[in-house]
C-alpha cells in the first residue's frame, strides 16, 4: 500500500457544500489528506460540508484555497486532470488503472484535478496536466457526480501497490508553466506562431511536452534554446533599417 500523504485533490471552482464534504469523507476512507480547493463557490466548513464529511472535518479544516489551479499546483511534479467530456482537444483518454499508478511513483508531490460539477474543467486547465482520466461509465448514463468520481479514483490509488520511481523526477509544474509561456513569447516573436491561431497551437505543443514528461535538467536545456533564440532575434531587430516591413 502507497503512502498517499503528498498526494493532492484539486477541486476546480466547486459549488456544492455537500459534494465537498462527501468528498472529503472518501479521501479520509482512502487514507488521503490533502484537499485544494480552486476559487470555491461555497464554504467549505458550511454546516452541509461537515455533515457530509462526517468524521473527515480535519479534511475540511486545514484545505488549502488557491485563487488558480496554476497556483494549485505550484510544488507538483505531475498531474493527472478528469474529463467526462469529449474535447476538441487531441487527448488521450486513459482509466484510472491505467494512469493512477504512474502519478503515484514520484516522491514529489501529484494532483488529481478535477472539474465544476456542471461542465468540468476547461481546454486550458486541462493542458497544465501530463495525462487525462476518462472514468468508464454505462453509455446510458455515463455523468459521475462529483463525489463520486472522487470516490472511484481515490479507491484506485489505495489499491496500487507502492513502487520506486524510476529515472530523474520530472520538473516542478509551475517552472513547465513558465516555461510554456516563454515559448509562446519566443514563437510569437519569431513568426512560428500567429495571435490568431496560438491558442490551438499552443494547446498541441503542451500536450507534446507534456506526454514526454520534462526534466529539470531537460528543461533548463530548452529554456537554454530559447534564451539563445531572443538573442539572436534582439539582434535581428536592433539592425533593421528604420521603416523597413517586418
Amino acid at each position: 500500500m502507497n503512502n498517499l500523504d503528498p498526494l493532492r485533490i484539486i477541486l476546480v471552482e466547486p459549488a456544492g457544500p455537500r459534494n465537498v464534504g462527501s468528498v472529503a469523507r472518501v479521501m479520509k476512507n482512502m487514507g488521503l489528506k490533502r484537499l485544494v480547493l480552486v476559487n470555491p463557490h461555497c464554504d467549505p466548513l458550511d454546516p452541509e460540508a461537515r455533515q457530509m464529511a462526517v468524521h473527515a472535518q480535519e479534511i475540511l479544516e486545514t484545505c488549502r484555497l488557491a485563487p488558480s489551479l496554476t497556483a494549485a499546483l505550484e510544488g507538483c511534479q505531475r498531474a493527472v486532470a478528469t474529463t467526462a467530456q469529449p474535447r476538441s482537444l487531441a487527448l488521450t483518454l486513459e482509466t484510472p488503472r491505467q494512469v493512477l499508478p504512474w502519478l503515484q511513483e514520484s516522491p514529489a508531490p501529484g494532483a488529481l484535478i478535477f472539474g465544476r460539477e456542471d461542465k468540468g474543467l476547461t481546454n486550458e486547465e486541462i493542458n497544465q496536466a501530463h495525462r487525462c482520466i476518462g472514468i468508464p461509465a454505462h453509455p446510458d448514463y455515463p455523468s459521475l457526480n462529483l463525489a463520486q468520481a472522487v470516490g472511484i479514483c481515490a479507491y484506485e490509488l489505495f489499491q496500487t501497490p507502492a513502487t520506486e520511481p524510476e529515472g530523474e523526477p520530472l520538473a516542478p509544474l509551475e517552472q513547465v508553466e513558465g516555461y510554456f509561456q516563454h515559448l509562446e513569447k519566443t514563437l510569437l516573436n519569431i513568426g512560428v506562431l500567429y495571435p490568431h491561431t496560438r491558442g490551438a497551437r499552443m494547446a498541441k505543443l503542451r500536450r507534446l511536452y507534456q506526454r514526454s514528461g520534462l526534466s529539470p535538467s531537460e528543461l533548463a536545456l530548452l529554456r537554454g534554446i530559447l534564451g539563445q533564440v531572443d538573442w539572436l532575434w534582439q539582434q535581428f531587430q536592433s539592425r533593421r533599417r528604420p521603416g523597413e516591413a517586418e
